[in-house]
C-alpha cells in the first residue's frame, strides 16, 4: 500500500517537473550522444521531437521517476504516446517550449502539408544555450574541488587580467566580478535553488588587458568511434567556456571553429547542435581559419583552444581540392600543418592543445606545436577534459596531464 502511494507521488511531481530540472536531466541528449550513428555519422543530422520524447523518456526512467504500474502499462501499449505516461512527457515537451528553452521547426510533406509531428526537428534557444553554459560550467568547476588537480588558483589570468584585490561578499552596487571558485563552492555545498544574494562573492580588479581566443573543435570520425563519444564532452567545455568569458571576462571574445576535411566558424548557438561527420583532420584549416578571425581583434592577448583526437590527416590544396591520408604522419601534411603553426608564433598567437589520445607520434606532434607557440600541451581523457580547458583559461601555468 505505501508502494501505491509513493508511485501517487512521482505521477502528481512528473507534471510539476520545472523546465530547468528537465534541461539537466537531458543535457547531454540535447547535445548530441547517441544521436548520430559513430559508424555512419551524418554531419547534417538534427534532433527531431521524437528524439526529445526518448531523452526524456529515458531520464525519467534512469531516476526511478516513473511508477511501475504506469511504466507496464507504456511498455505494453502499441504506441507509447497514446499512454498515460506518453502524453505527460508530451506536457513536459510542450512545457519546453512555452518556457523558451526549444523551438520547434515543422516540416512540408511532399504535398505540402505538414509533415509527421514526431519528424519535426527542434532547435535550441538563446536561453537554453546559456543555461546549458552555466550548467556545464558549475560541474565542470565544482568538479575541480573535489579532483586530483589541486586548487583552483585565480590569482593571475591567462587573458593578462591581474587581479589585485581581496575576496569579498557582494553588496549592492558592487560591481558583478563574481569570484567563481568561491561563488561556485557556495552553490555545491547549499544546492543551486537555495542561492542567496550573501552566497555570491566578488573579487576586486583592475583589469589591465583583454583576450581573443578561438577554439578549434575537431569533429572528425574519430571522436565518434573506438566505444566512446569524444565530442559531446568537448562542446560541453565550449559552452562552459563561452559562459566563463560572457560573465566573467566582458572585454575578452571568443570564437568557435569547426575542422574536419575543411573548417568553417560556427555561432555558438549552432555549436551545441553540430555533429561528427565522415571526415578526416584538417589541422592546418582550422588553423588558418582561426588566424584570419584572431586578425580582426584588437586585443593584447590571442589564443587558440585546440581540442583533438587525432593527427592531422587532411590538408587544402591552392585550387581547393582536399588532399588526404589517414596512414601515419603524412610528411606534406605535417610539413603544411607546422607552417600555420609558425606563422601563429610570428602573430604572438599561442596554441593550447588538448589532445584525447596517446599514440607516441601524437605526443610529439603536439609537443612541437606548444614548443613552437610558447602554449600548453594537455593530454587528457573525456571524462576530465572540462577541468583542464576551464584551468587553462583561467590560470597561466604550463602543466602536463599524464
Amino acid at each position: 500500500m505505501a508502494r501505491v502511494t509513493r508511485y501517487s507521488k512521482f505521477e502528481g511531481e512528473l507534471d510539476q517537473l520545472e523546465s530547468s530540472e528537465l534541461m539537466q536531466m537531458i543535457q547531454e541528449a540535447l547535445l548530441g550522444q547517441g544521436m548520430n550513428d559513430p559508424y555512419d555519422p551524418d554531419p547534417d543530422a538534427r534532433p527531431s521531437m521524437d528524439d526529445l520524447f526518448d531523452a526524456i523518456l529515458q531520464a525519467l526512467a534512469e531516476r526511478n521517476m516513473i511508477p511501475e504500474e504506469q511504466l507496464m502499462e507504456a511498455m505494453q501499449a502499441d504506441d507509447i504516446r497514446e499512454t498515460g505516461l506518453g502524453q505527460q512527457i508530451q506536457r513536459l515537451m510542450d512545457k519546453l517550449q512555452q518556457d523558451g528553452f526549444i523551438r520547434k521547426e515543422f516540416e512540408e510533406d511532399g504535398a505540402g502539408g505538414a509533415g509527421d509531428p514526431g519528424d519535426a526537428k527542434f532547435q535550441l534557444t538563446d536561453k537554453s544555450i546559456d543555461f546549458l553554459g552555466y550548467k556545464s560550467l558549475r560541474d565542470l568547476m565544482g568538479g575541480l574541488g573535489r579532483s586530483s588537480a589541486g586548487s583552483h588558483d585565480t590569482r593571475e589570468y591567462a587573458s593578462g587580467v591581474e587581479m589585485t584585490g581581496e575576496l569579498k561578499g557582494y553588496e549592492f552596487g558592487d560591481t558583478m566580478n563574481l569570484d567563481t571558485t568561491a561563488t561556485l563552492g557556495n552553490v555545491i555545498s547549499k544546492g543551486f535553488d537555495n542561492l542567496e544574494e550573501s552566497d555570491l562573492v566578488i573579487r576586486q580588479a583592475e583589469y589591465n588587458s583583454s583576450a581573443a581566443t578561438v577554439v578549434l573543435l575537431d569533429c572528425s570520425h574519430s571522436m565518434i568511434l573506438y566505444g566512446e563519444d569524444r565530442f559531446t564532452p568537448a562542446k560541453q567545455v565550449a559552452l562552459a567556456l563561452a559562459h566563463l568569458i560572457r560573465t566573467q571576462y566582458p572585454g575578452d571574445t571568443v570564437k568557435f571553429v569547426l575542422f574536419h576535411d575543411s573548417a568553417e566558424e560556427v555561432p555558438v548557438g549552432k555549436l551545441a547542435q553540430a555533429q561528427i561527420g565522415p571526415y578526416h583532420t584538417n589541422t592546418a584549416g582550422g588553423l588558418r581559419l582561426a588566424q584570419q578571425l584572431l586578425k580582426r581583434e584588437n586585443k593584447d592577448m590571442k589564443q587558440i583552444v585546440m581540442i583533438t583526437d587525432g593527427k592531422p590527416s587532411a590538408l587544402t590544396l591552392p585550387d581547393g581540392r582536399i588532399y588526404k591520408n589517414a596512414y601515419g604522419l603524412d610528411p606534406y601534411v605535417l610539413g603544411a600543418t607546422l607552417r600555420e603553426v609558425a606563422n601563429c608564433h610570428r602573430s604572438g598567437i599561442q596554441v593550447n592543445t588538448f589532445m584525447l589520445a596517446r599514440d607516441p607520434d601524437l605526443v610529439g606532434f603536439v609537443r612541437r606545436v606548444s614548443e613552437m607557440t610558447r602554449g600548453k600541451a594537455y593530454f587528457t581523457t573525456p571524462q576530465n577534459i572540462g577541468q583542464y580547458v576551464l584551468m587553462d583559461f583561467v590560470t597561466n601555468k604550463t602543466k602536463l596531464v599524464n
